[in-house]
């Protein structure tokens, strides 16, 4: 097979893959999954065997190669990758726009939920048929014929301008840098942040000093780096990229106003009064003002404690460091010489500590520890040399899944962290089929032979997507539509992510984890105990932060009229009403806030403090066990949250691990929010 994309029989073939090969693949499958829809719409008598299965073959093909280009087009994009992705884009959009249209295969899903209880149907089958009747609806069956047409136009306008808001956002953070010639101008930055900026200057063939806004390099500057015209210079180009400011090719301004008019369309094409009801319709929440009072309320707990701490910084900015106006640029290094002088802590001070192979051992270790798993290392075909394979086992040695981890930020690779799913768990007749997923965070590398080391925020994502990871490799679930995270209310996704943070905060997790990078020594307990002192520094600031994307977020997408309204005006009143911190308003965040504009997170950005009640719920589980009670706790969330996947309501999942439904108190504790 001569084609990689067509081979699927095992792993994806990452290193024999081209762009060349993209339209080939993709116009094979798409032939292959419209053959199997036709079969499938015309079968009769119908059944699980004879209609489903066969459908799910073909489409979970197309969807697994399509996904491996995906992949590709986010870690290593080239021009050559890029265009292949563009043009193949539209074909894909049409064919699983039509599939959510199609009549005859609607009628198929409606003749076997009617005859559930004579065909014998599992309660999770008649779960996926249920669900797939909802999607049906929200994916225009029941439109009529020109309502179908435009309904899968505007799908189809939508995936295209998301793709290119992503690359946008991408090109013009790989377009910027800034080369500085006096090393005194980064005083204050870390040693291997300059070693990093020394490498990048030789790569350009300069000598001195360049400075990007990837994460490991931004990041920093604004917080430690003693240049305040540097901290200045980098915000502003970090807050401008994809902008009216910039190249009018890169310019997402027109993308998000088109984005949110064909939204609006969409939802209104279903019979909804807002794309908000329609994203709800697979949420917990059940209306927008339900999301709005849940911020709402959540705000006014944080702020009386996010407007102390404000006026704590600026007393302390121009008192002690000489700011009489503290502006954004100066609010993380001025935070973080506030921390230290409260806390005698920075987070630089860990960062040596946290050296990649130990917090790589302390991870796998909290995994072996709450589910009695291990984890080894693995060999597969791989994208780029920064890549790693892992292999995850149970007590008897039986594979339980797998997963690719990608940790170094470089140009050509989306900003973020995030997990994506490879291969799903599947039963079939003859095997079961196991999951295989991405790991993808973007960290600084280890510089002149040393080995990369990580903030301890940097920890806490890693630990983080490993949580989604989790969700999607111990699944029980064998049917592809629920298991994992599918099926998964949006809502609900992120708690199996923030449920796994928390193990970073435990003394003994955080001594296993840290090697000093020069000494090999742990982290002192010292030190950890003035780093738990701070935690919860400026958490009141940090949820508001949280709150205005969020509220923005889903005002944005409920009653909003992109023809009228100014979405930079919506933000600005957003921010009037919660925020403390104040942005400018030259910047242009709706521009690059690619989480909802071409993410998953559309009126659904809530969703991270939504979660975030139920995973500080969860763990407070654990809390209250003990350590002696780990294993127990562990094995209870595994199995009625972790283990179900989509087959169950999330509120189902959390009642029977918790016995009740959440509060709120555990978030409020672990975020010391006492106002």
């Amino acid at each position: 097979m001569t084609n990689p994309l067509l081979d699927q029989a095992g792993l994806p073939r990452f290193d024999a893959i081209t762009p060349a090969h993209v339209q080939p693949a993709i116009d094979a499958l798409i032939a292959e999954a419209e053959a199997a829809v036709a079969v499938a719409g015309g079968t009769q008598p119908v059944g699980w065997e004879r209609v489903i299965e066969p459908l799910e073959d073909a489409t979970e093909r197309l969807a697994r190669a399509w996904n491996q280009v995906t992949h590709l087009n986010a870690l290593v994009n080239t021009p050559e990758l890029r265009a292949a992705y563009n043009a193949a884009l539209p074909r894909v959009t049409a064919f699983f726009s039509a599939l959510g249209q199609d009549p005859a295969l609607y009628a198929q899903y409606q003749r076997l939920a009617d005859g559930a209880d004579a065909l014998g149907l599992s309660p999770v089958r008649r779960r996926v048929v249920d669900q797939a009747l909802r999607d049906f609806r929200l994916g225009g069956a029941a439109l009529d014929d020109a309502d179908k047409a435009r309904f899968a136009a505007v799908r189809q306008e939508l995936a295209a301008l998301g793709a290119t808001f992503s690359e946008h956002v991408l090109d013009a953070t790989d377009a910027f840098s800034l080369h500085v010639d006096e090393l005194e101008r980064l005083a204050g930055l870390p040693r291997d942040v300059i070693a990093d900026a020394r490498a990048a200057a030789e790569t350009r063939g300069r000598s001195g000093w360049t400075l990007t806004l990837q994460m490991p390099c931004y990041l920093p500057v604004q917080t430690y780096a003693e240049d305040r015209a540097l901290r200045e210079a980098l915000y502003r180009a970090y807050g401008l990229r994809a902008s009216d400011a910039g190249p009018p090719e890169l310019d997402n301004g027109p993308l998000v106003a088109r984005i949110l008019a064909l939204r609006a369309e969409q939802a209104a094409l279903l019979g909804y009064g807002s794309y908000a009801e329609l994203s709800l319709a697979t949420k917990m929440a059940t209306s927008a003002n339900e999301v709005r009072g849940f911020l709402r309320d959540l705000a006014a707990r944080a702020r009386p404690q996010a407007e102390r701490d404000r006026a704590e910084l600026e007393a302390f900015a121009r008192d002690t460091l000489g700011l009489d106006a503290l502006q954004p640029w100066d609010v993380a290094f001025a935070a973080d010489r506030l921390r230290k002088a409260r806390f005698d802590y920075s987070a630089q001070e860990v960062k040596p500590y946290f050296t990649e192979d130990r917090v790589l051992a302390g991870l796998f270790a909290v995994i072996g520890d709450l589910y009695g798993l291990r984890v080894e290392a693995d060999t597969a075909p791989l994208w780029h040399a920064d890549a790693r394979f892992y292999r995850l086992l149970d007590g008897d040695g039986a594979l339980v899944g797998q997963f690719y981890l990608d940790l170094y930020a470089r140009p050509g690779k989306r900003g973020g962290a995030w997990m994506d799913d490879c291969r799903n768990r599947r039963t079939r007749a003859e095997a079961v089929q196991t999951p295989v997923v991405y790991l993808v965070c973007n960290f600084g590398r280890g510089q002149d032979g040393r080995p990369a080391t990580f903030s301890h925020d940097e920890v806490t994502t890693l630990f983080h997507e490993m949580g989604h990871g989790l969700h999607q490799l111990l699944t029980q679930v064998g049917e592809l539509p629920l298991a994992g995270i599918n099926g998964v209310e949006w809502d609900a996704v992120e708690l199996p992510s923030q449920f796994m943070e928390n193990f970073c905060w435990e003394w003994d997790r955080v001594q296993a984890m840290t090697a000093h990078v020069d000494t090999g020594e742990p982290l002192p307990r010292a030190l950890f105990d003035r780093m738990l002192a701070a935690r919860n520094f400026h958490s009141g600031l940090q949820t508001l932060r949280q709150i205005e994307f969020a509220l923005f977020d889903i005002q944005l997408h409920a009653g909003f009229d992109a023809a009228r309204d100014d979405v930079l005006a919506l933000l600005e009143q957003v921010r009037d009403e919660v925020a403390v911190n104040r942005t400018p308003a030259w910047h242009r965040f709706p521009y690059q806030f690619s989480h909802i504009f071409a993410g998953g997170y559309a009126a659904g950005y809530y969703s991270y403090k939504w979660a975030e009640v139920l995973s500080a719920d969860a763990y407070a589980a654990f809390e209250e066990a003990g350590p002696d009670g780990t294993a127990a706790t562990g094995a209870r969330f595994r199995d009625e949250i972790l283990a179900r996947g989509g087959s169950r309501d999330a509120i189902e999942n959390f009642r029977a691990f918790r016995g009740r439904d959440p509060d709120i108190a555990a978030l409020l504790r672990h975020a010391g929010i006492t106002a």
